[in-house]
């Protein structure tokens, strides 16, 4: 069977999936905020006790905000800080006695729609991430792209595609540039840039303090129901996506697009984006299918679990002698 890990900066999530993909057991416990040892302790804790509630062993894979340096070993780019420049995978190999598999957790993601999602039988996928931030992850016959720099998939850090004169400067990022796509693409991007067209603020219509950004649901209800200044901000939000993935089509030309992360449930955009693609991809022909995830919030946690393809759970399994008591 297959355990598969998800790291979050509020929860850790784990399943066990068995070789058919049905789930056989699924537990969440808070993160420990800003305590190394203890999220150690809390991944080892969680995948024994999902072998005690399934009586086996598993592989393990891991899904992490961040990403394994290859050049030092050890997690980088993560936003649960308190885990960068630790080597996770080796901590956790010690204290569960097998291999572990670490990926960022777009690339599984990815992966989880590739293998029995969306994009199930396509040669090649793109997997996005739009929510708080925007990621991604790559997907080639099955097997992840992770990259020379481990950053595969990282488009929400290259700039908006194509800018008008309003965008060109574009906001700064956290990552210390300005006008990256995630400033443009995330949830709190489209937030900032209905309050600076608009100059709306939240009131008791949303539960927020006044003087703050509508947030990215409330606006995309809204527009639902026909506000017109919310709807000219999804529009614009539309337009962006599909000068950003337009870039992804001319580089990389994958057969599918699955969009993952918040923003992924707004309907519109699977009619929107097909329409607006040819305008910005190099020939104007595009066949690229861009589609929601079969799998929801559950593909990043199922991605983890097929880390480790069928030909290698025997290595992934370890030595039984090894394994501590539970």
């Amino acid at each position: 069977m297959r355990i598969g890990i998800d790291l979050g900066g509020t929860k850790i999530e784990g399943i066990v999936l068995d070789e058919s993909g049905k789930t056989l057991a699924r537990r969440r416990l808070p993160s420990p905020q800003g305590n190394y040892r203890a999220t150690l302790e809390a991944i080892a804790d969680l995948v024994l006790g999902l072998e005690r509630q399934t009586g086996g062993r598993g592989s393990v894979g891991i899904g992490i905000p961040g990403a394994l340096s290859p050049a030092t070993g050890r997690i980088k780019n993560a936003n649960s800080t308190w885990i960068i420049g630790a080597a996770l995978d080796r901590d956790l190999e010690q204290r569960l006695g097998r291999p572990i598999r670490l990926e960022n957790d777009a690339n599984c993601f990815a992966l989880s729609e590739a293998v029995d999602g969306a994009g199930a039988g396509a040669r090649s996928l793109f997997g996005v991430i739009l929510g708080t931030g925007v990621g991604g992850g790559l997907v080639v016959d099955g097997r992840l792209i992770g990259g020379r720099n481990a950053v595969t998939g990282e488009w929400g850090h290259n700039p908006l595609p194509w800018p008008d004169e309003a965008e060109r400067q574009g906001p700064r990022c956290y990552c210390g540039k300005q006008g990256c796509i995630e400033v443009f693409l995330s949830g709190p991007g489209l937030a900032r840039d209905h309050a600076a067209a608009t100059g709306q603020a939240t009131g008791q219509a949303t539960g927020q303090a006044a003087g703050q950004a509508w947030p990215a649901e409330h606006i995309v209800a809204r527009a639902a129901r026909g506000d017109k200044a919310c709807g000219a901000s999804l529009a614009r939000f539309e337009n962006r996506l599909s000068r950003a993935l337009a870039s992804v089509i001319n580089l990389l030309d994958p057969e599918v697009i699955v969009l993952g992360g918040g923003l992924s449930g707004i309907e519109r955009l699977y009619e929107a984006v097909p329409r607006l693609l040819p305008a910005y991809v190099f020939g104007g022909e595009v066949e690229t299918a861009i589609l929601p995830p079969r799998h929801g919030d559950s593909s990043g946690v199922r991605g983890a679990a097929w880390l480790w393809r069928a030909d290698e759970l025997e290595t992934a399994l370890g030595h039984p002698e090894g394994r501590p008591e539970p």
